[in-house]
């Protein structure tokens, strides 16, 4: 699928996908082709709800036609997401689908999160709490309407507009966090090997800036050096055309940001190697977003993320083209104060603190379930005691007359059936409940009793027991 300029300016931006440059084994031969694209991704949060919409909308012939006729304006303000009513009825139903699966997703990150913080609530208005989401209407949760396309659009311009700097601020507190570990590792360092390590790291910071000099991006001299070096090509036939069709490796018309991202590779190698020590990546990536803002600032004129042929032409006529300022790499100059340092680092001290407090209240939760544990243990070991206690009196007892125990209902009980009850009030106690114990104890008093109480009415009446019926009566 082609993405037009509308829609590249939704999905261009990508913070870990990069385009690779093409290469060529020499001059006459023919471009090579990537095996295959990869995938953009926007870094924004909604990325696959945005990219499913916009691939289920283009299968639409009528909606694919609108767009291919539509500005930047067009679909910044909303009005292709008028055009929404006269698609296909199979292509809404796709749409109403894909809202739904969001809709549930966003339900998850909701319950994860309200989790995460323990918050109690038996009862969550989902409607209500998916406001915060403004990629879509939150009023209508199953049905994907022309406002869901609108509040798509609107949503995903606002928010890569502001990635570029969310980035940078990102990259300055990763700087800072790295200035704050060195600070705490030689602090447990004594003076001598402080003296030591202090040395090395400023050795290695002096070896990370003595590399050679860097074109300034998008200038004559770092074009010409993409197109001898990596484009194989004669210096002396440099054609800014030529050098704009050999590098939109999608043919869409446009440099986006990771075609223009992929012209910096020589210039970053310059400064840049993995290899060594003082050679930070993410100093390269952070140096690579800052060139491709320094093209954009100069050539993209209507601020669309694109720089069309057109635009480029023109930034080849400029004299800062051929007579550009010399580009400063990020040693050049400090990202951040000594004060906005510190309060990076009280703010570190403060979540660590709090993590700490996290981290005894655990402890505390963890000792007290232990003690409970125990003390049920210790209940459960009594109660057994006390089943065993009086399994062993009711084994010792002597039997009334010499008649052997009775039980409940006043039969004899022959000395397996004895030993199996015993077994079983054992295996009653073994639960973990007491009410095994209640039930036991209720029928070790009933056995113990009955006999006895038998034994006492006979005696008052002086009457011999009746012998078993159907049994002569001298035996």
């Amino acid at each position: 699928m082609t993405w037009k300029p509308g829609w590249l300016l939704l999905l261009c931006l990508s913070a870990a996908v990069r385009s690779v440059p093409i290469d060529r084994n020499g001059g006459n031969e023919e471009p090579k082709e990537e095996a295959q694209e990869e995938s953009m991704d926007t870094g924004l949060y909604y990325d696959r709800y945005l990219r499913e919409v916009i691939e289920v909308l283009e299968t639409d012939p009528h909606f694919r036609e609108k767009l291919q006729t539509a500005n930047t304006e067009d679909i910044k303000n909303g009005r292709l997401s008028k055009e929404l009513d006269l698609v296909g009825h199979h292509v809404r139903t796709r749409l109403d689908e894909l809202k739904r699966q969001e809709v549930s997703r966003l339900r998850m990150l909701l319950k994860a999160k309200l989790d995460s913080t323990n918050t109690q609530s038996l009862q969550m208005d989902h409607a209500s709490l998916l406001k915060q989401f403004e990629h879509l209407d939150p009023h209508n949760q199953n049905t994907f309407e022309a406002k869901d396309l609108e509040l798509l659009i609107s949503t995903a311009t606002k928010d890569l507009e502001n990635y570029d700097a969310e980035r940078h601020e990102e990259f300055k507190r990763y700087e800072m966090l790295k200035e704050h570990e060195r600070r705490e590792y030689l602090k447990g360092l004594d003076q001598e090997k402080r003296e030591k390590e202090e040395k090395r790291m400023q050795e290695l910071k002096e070896k990370h800036r003595q590399h050679p000099k860097v074109n300034a991006p998008g200038s004559v001299a770092q074009l010409r050096e993409v197109w001898e070096e990596t484009d194989r090509l004669d210096p002396r036939e440099f054609n800014p055309k030529t050098f704009f069709k050999l590098h939109d490796t999608n043919d869409d018309g446009v440099l986006d940001e990771q075609e223009l991202e992929a012209l910096f590779t020589k210039e970053l190698e310059k400064v840049y190697d993995p290899k060594n020590e003082e050679d930070d990546m993410m100093e390269m990536e952070e140096e690579r977003l800052r060139m491709r803002e320094q093209v954009m600032k100069n050539v993209d004129t209507n601020k669309d993320r694109l720089v069309s042929l057109d635009e480029f032409i023109k930034s080849t006529e400029k004299t800062e083209f051929n007579n550009p300022k010399e580009w400063e790499t990020l040693d050049a100059k400090p990202l951040y104060t000594e004060e906005e340092l510190q309060q990076f680092e009280a703010e570190l001290r403060d979540r660590e603190e709090e993590l700490k407090r996290r981290a005894e209240t655990l402890r505390q939760e963890q000792e007290l379930l232990r003690e409970r544990g125990k003390a049920l243990e210790a209940q459960r070991r009594e109660y057994q005691q006390a089943v065993m206690e009086m399994s062993q009196r009711q084994r010792e007892q002597p039997p009334a007359d010499g008649q052997p125990p009775a039980g409940p209902n006043g039969e004899l009980l022959a000395p397996e059936h004895r030993a199996e009850g015993e077994s079983a009030a054992v295996s009653l106690l073994d639960s973990p409940s007491g009410s095994g114990l209640h039930s036991l104890s209720l029928s070790l008093s009933l056995s113990l009793s009955e006999p006895q109480a038998a034994a006492d009415v006979q005696n008052q009446n002086n009457l011999p027991a009746e012998p078993p019926q159907n049994l002569p009566a001298h035996t």
